[in-house]
């Protein structure tokens, strides 16, 4: 999308997000079916609970809503980075942290 960059499989403490927005704090997962089985349901849950602690802000979508309406799913993750469908792209920059020498 016009003016954000996603990192792709990045670490965040102890786990690996699909798709990361630094500028936003925006983590975005793709999930299979079998993220419906009960185990992984609850590793999901607790997982994103932890990230959500952490400041980060999780959406989620099946990999079925992206083959069957993908323009729904851009058009979901450009109101999360920008507020709304009609608010102008700007580019988004994160503060990185530095590393202060001592």
């Amino acid at each position: 999308m016009d003016g954000s960059h996603f990192r792709r499989q990045a670490p965040i403490g102890p786990y690996v997000v699909d798709f990361f927005c630094p500028a936003k704090r925006l983590i975005i997962e793709l999930d299979g079916g079998h993220h419906n089985e009960d185990a992984m349901a609850k590793r999901d849950a607790e997982r994103q609970r932890w990230l959500e602690d952490e400041g980060y802000h999780v959406i989620r979508f099946w990999n079925s809503e992206i083959t069957a309406d993908l323009i729904a799913v851009v058009e979901r993750i450009y109101v999360e980075l920008y507020g709304s469908r009609e608010a102008a792209a700007v580019h988004l920059e994160h503060q990185r942290k530095r590393k202060t020498s001592t």
